[in-house]
Order: C-alpha cells, then structure tokens, then sequence
C-alpha cells in the first residue's frame, strides 16, 4: 500500500456512494454500498499495509500511532475530495481499520427525509435532546441536520464537542465552537464543564458514553442550555432505562425524575432500504415529552411509552417505529418484508390493517 493508491481508493469510495470502507489483514478493501458489503478488486491486505495505512492517519493528526495500540477514533482529510470517521484497532495481533465516509454536504430535514418536527424540537430553549438507533443508521447525519437547521435560522452560540469531529461547519447566523477529544479536549465530560463557561445556547455532544458525560448532559439541560446528542439504543424506553442504569441504584429514582423533567424529545432512526434497493431511508420512532410521557417516565411506567407515543401522533407529531413502517408500506415505498426485518413488533402485519 502507498499514498497515492490508499488515496485513490477513499476518491472511487466518495465518488460511488460508498458509506464505509474496510481495511483488514488477508481481505482486500472492503466498501459498503446501500448495506451491502463489496470487495474491491484488489490484493489481499497485509500487516504492513494496515499498519502503513494507520501510521499515515496518525500522521494526519501530528500523533504517533501508540505501541500499544487497543483502538482509536480519529479522522482524516483528503484535500479536494472530503472527510473519514477513522476507527483504528487491533484484532489477532494486527491493525484493522474502518472508515466512515462524510458528506460535504449536510442535508436538509426534507432531503434526508426527516421531519420538519425536528425543526420545533430545536426551538425549545432548553432540555435534552437524544437521538438514538444503532451504528450506521444516521444518528450523526441527524444531528448535523439539525444544527444546520439551527444555524440557517437562529442567532445562537452552539459548542460541539466530538469523537472525531465529523461535520465540519461553517458559521452562518449562529457561531459555532467544534472541539475533538484527543486533540481539543481530553474527554466529554471536561470539555462539558468548559462549555457551560463559553456562553453556549446549544451544546451538541457527540455520544453520551459514561456516567460522567450523562450527568453533564442532564445538568446543562436543567441549567438553561439545549443539548443534543446521541445514544446506542433502539427506542424511547431503551434510552431512558439505559441512561437510568448507569448511575448508582440509590440515585436511579432521582435520575428518572430529573429526566422526566429535562427530557425533550427522543428521536430513534433504523434504515431501511426501498423496493428498489437503490435508497436508504430513515424509519423514526419520535417521542415528545408531553405531560403523558413525563408522567410515565416519573412513574417509571416505560412500557406504557409505545401506547402512549401512537396516541399521541396526531396532536404531537409523534410516532411509534411501526407507525412509520405502516407509513412507508401503504405508499409502496418498502416491502413488508423490510418492514418486518426492522419492526421489533410480533403483529406487525395486524397493525397494518387497523393503522
């Protein structure tokens, strides 16, 4: 592997689409195409080739690659052509690397077939906003959606604080602060700290990974700030009991309650392809924190949340992830088939006829 082969390979990757590329020991180059995986026609990588690639990206970042390397989240720049989401591990012995594609481009709610209830969400002065779903399925390109949203039409300080930095963005009626751990800011929940003194109206936070960087959420949410950020979960009740279960059982009840009363809305994203297999589509779970909810939440009655979310589609906006499954299958965008390959429903087909 050189340079001008690697970069080669991440130009043919931005040019078809391509979402994420894999670089592993004995397989060649590996792109994924609307879910499915492709291998490049090209030779079997090798130790040094993964290990060549990795120090290159180290490079990029005036940081040595660590000799005792375990994993590392980083990114990379090609000039004229676009940004990666680095992943760096090590598995059996050797380096492995994945990375993510990024868009120049930041979509609208309406490109990324997102709806423009996001848009009133991010109105709201304050609370938290947490988009959930697992990885690949679009939690990042939401929430660039949504501070873009925010930029083009609010005067606003916003402060991200990321692993890496993916979306670069440029100040348009909001200022925004992007800072990266590793290189700006040696954790979460240090630069949250920073962030409260910095004048912020929006604090976008990566991904809340530890109980440290949840509690630093919570308490800029109660404390007069709108912060978004992401979680891996895959509905409104999952989110809420995972965050729960990070603290202390002697602390869980006052958690919940402070939740109840910060949370704004949840937002939960699975991709799903169409009949066509040729576009990607975002299928949302969306819950707004209306007196019901919060009621539940206080009352820790979360397998209430679903029934509750489906009632609430008409007067909030909301909907349950079957709700917009049902959606997608009666405008003959996917098959039952895909929806029944997402949905965590038993009855799904049942629903279809009474939705």
């Amino acid at each position: 592997m050189d340079i001008p082969t690697l970069h080669q390979i991440l130009e043919i990757a931005f040019n078809k689409g391509v979402s994420d590329i894999h670089f592993e020991v004995d397989n060649p180059p590996i792109f994924r195409v609307r879910g499915h995986l492709i291998r490049a026609k090209l030779k079997d990588l090798r130790p040094e080739d993964t290990e060549f690639i990795a120090r290159l990206v180290m490079e990029h970042q005036d940081r040595p690659l660590p000799d005792d390397l375990r994993e590392i989240d980083t990114s990379y720049s090609l000039p004229d052509v676009g940004r990666f989401r680095v992943s760096i591990f090590r598995q059996k012995g050797v380096i492995g690397i994945v990375m993510r594609v990024i868009p120049h481009y930041i979509g609208t709610f309406e490109e990324l077939n997102l709806p423009p209830v996001l848009g009133e969400f991010v109105q709201i002065p304050n609370g938290l906003i947490i988009v959930t779903g697992p990885t690949g399925n679009g939690k990042s390109t939401t929430l660039a959606s949504m501070i873009r949203y925010i930029n083009e039409n609010f005067n606003y300080n916003i402060i991200t604080i990321e692993d890496p930095i993916e979306f670069l963005f440029k100040s348009d009626k909001s200022c925004i602060v992007q800072r990266e751990l590793g290189i700006d800011t040696d954790s979460f929940d240090k630069a949250l700290r920073a962030a409260m003194r910095m004048d912020p109206d929006v604090i976008m936070v990566g991904e809340m990974r530890d109980l440290e960087t949840i509690e630093g959420c919570i308490k800029a949410a109660e404390t007069g700030h709108l912060v978004m950020t992401s979680l891996h979960t895959n509905n409104a009740a999952s989110t809420i009991n995972r965050i729960i279960g990070y603290f202390p059982p002697d602390m869980q009840d006052n958690v919940r309650h402070r939740l109840a009363e910060s949370l704004v809305a949840t937002i939960s994203i699975r991709l799903v392809r169409d009949k066509t297999g040729e576009r990607i589509l975002p299928a949302l779970e969306i819950m707004y924190n209306t007196s019901t909810i919060k009621a539940c939440i206080h009352e820790g009655k979360l397998d209430e949340l679903e029934e509750h979310i489906e009632k609430g589609s008409d007067s909030y906006m909301m909907q349950s992830l079957d709700q917009h499954l049902i959606q997608l299958c009666k405008q003959d965008i996917i098959s039952l088939d895909e929806a029944k390959r997402v949905s965590r429903s038993s009855d799904l087909e049942r629903k279809l006829i009474y939705f």
